[in-house]
């Protein structure tokens, strides 16, 4: 007759030992090989070779590491127009799309203050009015979607290259007082020859307080 110690050394042997079972594989999402694709092409044809939804789609996927972002980028630029203007929007404003949280937000908002670093190290020392478009498109990105009323001006030098790029007022929603006086005093100031002005509401009016008219 058997003793305990046998039944247990019969219960734990081979034939009550069962093999484990072997792990479906997990399938990566879809996503990730798209991400892997569209990198591949930056890197093989640059930057000019993708649209406006794909570089932000690059952008997207640092900040955005675990979703698709292909539609969140669409979305943005549904919202916004442009990819200037979707870094150029308000925190709150980029919120408001699905997908974008408040840290992607502030993200974008770091990207979009480089951008703008940037854009002011290439506009300075040329000629303006020789690339105009591109200073059109510079201060879109910086003013557009500012939402109360901004007057900014570029101080030039006599060949026309930027000297500075100065907020000389922030107003309400719907009003920018300006001061042509403070506006003479700071050119002058900077030995500037001419200036351009540029409002982020152009549909409104700006305003010229009584007692300071325009000067020349």
């Amino acid at each position: 007759m058997g003793t305990k110690s046998d039944d247990e050394r019969s219960f734990f042997s081979e034939n009550h030992v069962q093999p484990l079972a072997k792990a479906e594989p997990v399938e990566k999402p879809h996503y990730l090989g798209h991400r892997d694709r569209l990198r591949q092409r930056f890197a093989a044809a640059g930057p000019d070779a993708l649209p406006d939804y794909e570089l932000l789609e690059l952008l997207l996927f640092r900040l955005i590491p675990r979703a698709d972002t292909k539609p969140v980028a669409k979305a943005l630029l549904a919202r916004f127009g442009t990819l200037a203007e979707v870094l150029g929007a308000p925190v709150a404003r980029l919120e408001e799309v699905n997908g974008i949280g408040p840290a992607v937000a502030l993200d974008l908002k770091v990207v979009a203050a480089t951008a703008q670093r940037m854009a002011r190290g290439e506009i300075a020392g040329r000629e303006l009015l020789s690339t105009w478009t591109q200073v059109l498109e510079y201060c879109r990105s910086v003013m557009a979607f500012e939402e109360r009323e901004q007057f900014r001006i570029m101080f030039l030098d006599k060949k026309n290259a930027l000297i500075a790029d100065e907020v000389q007022q922030v107003g309400t929603v719907d009003h920018t007082p300006v001061y042509p006086r403070e506006v003479v005093k700071r050119a002058l100031e900077l030995s500037a020859t001419a200036i351009i002005l540029a409002h982020n509401h152009p549909q409104v009016p700006i305003s010229i307080p009584q007692g300071h008219a325009l000067s020349r």
